[in-house]
């Protein structure tokens, strides 16, 4: 029986070696630390919310892309599956709590003491580096456990937040796909979108096709 010559190879030329899913985008689009975290999970209202931190290193990344790393290098900020547990729990509990606080409701009870318990541990400390060249000294954060702390720093913004009289000014994006909450701080707080650049764009091509539909069947 003759051998079947076997196939070529692929022509892997113009091609990496390996390719893997892009990194998904953090939204910074919040106005506080707390409702940035909590917009690491998106698309609620859906059938298959966004999970943005799938594992531990992109919590270290969103860690150091939200300017709550501690140190004065460029190393990651080392981050342990329990860590990521913690900061899962801990955003859930921030958003249930904010959004009970805005739906005029109650929170629960274990909501808050889980975000008070985090808010009590140790968070970033600010420090001046050294300066150079007369300018002024630039700041970083240290800490101990930096990726603990970042999340005690999260913890007490959203202490602060839903304590205070800014809580007043949280709003959902009005765009039903869309569940990010955002802090809105125009001069006439009629602000609708989470961005203009995402939702409100959306919402204005939306609304000139619906115009255009209507004004070709008259």
């Amino acid at each position: 029986m003759p051998r079947v010559p076997a196939p070529p190879p692929p022509d892997t030329t113009d091609r990496p070696p390996h390719t893997t899913d892009p990194a998904p985008a953090f939204p910074f689009i919040g106005g506080r630390p707390c409702l940035n975290f909590v917009a690491t999970l998106g698309k609620r209202h859906g059938d298959t919310p966004l999970e943005r931190l799938p594992d531990p290193s992109a919590l270290a990344r969103w860690i150091s892309e939200a300017c709550l790393h501690a140190g004065d290098d460029d190393e990651p900020v080392h981050v342990t599956a329990d860590d990521l547990s913690h900061a899962r729990a801990l955003r859930e509990a921030l958003y249930r709590l904010v959004r009970a606080s805005m739906d005029g409701r109650a929170p629960d009870p274990a909501d808050v003491a889980r975000v008070n318990e985090a808010a009590a541990l140790p968070d970033l400390a600010p420090q001046l580096a050294e300066p150079h060249g007369g300018s002024l000294p630039p700041l970083y954060w240290k800490a101990d456990r930096p990726g603990p702390a970042a999340l005690a720093t999260v913890a007490r913004d959203g202490v602060l937040l839903a304590g205070g009289p800014l809580l007043a000014r949280v709003k959902k994006c009005e765009n039903p796909d869309c569940s990010l909450l955002f802090l809105d701080d125009s001069q006439a707080r009629r602000r609708r979108w989470c961005s203009m650049d995402r939702c409100g764009n959306l919402a204005k091509v939306a609304g000139y096709r619906s115009r255009s539909r209507a004004a070709s069947t008259r």
